[in-house]
């Protein structure tokens, strides 16, 4: 009887752990003020429970003429039964590679180390559910559930922020891959100048980003599925 129960323990361990898919490729059409500016493709793999998120946003078009470089995002981490553990965020521009920023979380420390420009910085109070600039878009389709209240703290590659979202029905939304039902994450914000983002999520797809939208001094940059391939 004893076996029996630890390999069922073990048996849900593990589940635990693959919980998400394995591999994702994601595409989204990029929108500046209502403008096409170009298209946001977003990559993930996991290896057992190590994972690798990368986003590449690059122009298209004439706007091309202004912004010849692409933006390049990376988290690394781990897949936990909570969802995903960042280790290390970088943000990096292929027309600038001086300005390659980079983020390394210390769990065991609770500590983040910054490097930017030559510079190094440690930052202290690093909280439980901790994640990064790309990662906390994904979350949703890792973490165990769909909070209603989701307050967590977000790590770019140069600062740390505390964020506060709260969920409600986002209605349907048409996307090139039919019409989806979806939840949507408004953030919560104190001032006037901060940033707004809202995140809409497809229950039936995994909880899916479908789409994105951030709003800050006057300029809104909206993200808008294209199309998808998840393996779980």
């Amino acid at each position: 009887m004893l076996k029996i129960i630890l390999f069922a323990a073990a048996l849900l361990a593990g589940s635990a752990h693959a919980a998400g898919p394995s591999r994702m490729n994601v595409v989204y059409d990029l929108y500046r003020n209502g403008v096409k500016l170009g298209q946001v493709t977003d990559t993930f793999t996991r290896n057992g429970t190590r994972y690798v998120l990368t986003s590449e946003t690059h122009a298209s078009g004439p706007i091309q003429l202004l912004w010849p470089g692409n933006i390049q995002l990376e988290s690394t981490g781990l897949v936990t039964p909570k969802g995903l553990r960042p280790l290390q965020f970088q943000h990096a521009r292929s027309d600038a590679p001086n300005k390659l920023a980079t983020a390394r979380l210390d769990w065991k420390q609770r500590t983040i180390t910054y490097q930017y420009k030559g510079e190094s910085r440690q930052v202290e109070g690093l909280r439980d559910g901790a994640q990064d600039q790309l990662s906390q878009l994904y979350q949703f389709m890792f973490a165990p559930g769909l909070p209603t209240d989701y307050a967590l703290q977000v790590v770019s590659g140069r600062k740390l922020n505390d964020y506060h979202y709260m969920r409600r029905d986002g209605g349907t939304l048409r996307t090139p891959l039919g019409a989806m039902a979806t939840q949507q994450y408004q953030r919560i914000t104190q001032e006037s100048d901060e940033k707004a983002i809202t995140v809409w999520v497809a229950p039936a797809r995994h909880n899916l980003p479908v789409q994105i939208r951030v709003s800050e001094d006057g300029v809104t940059l909206e993200q808008r599925l294209v199309r998808a391939s998840i393996r779980d």
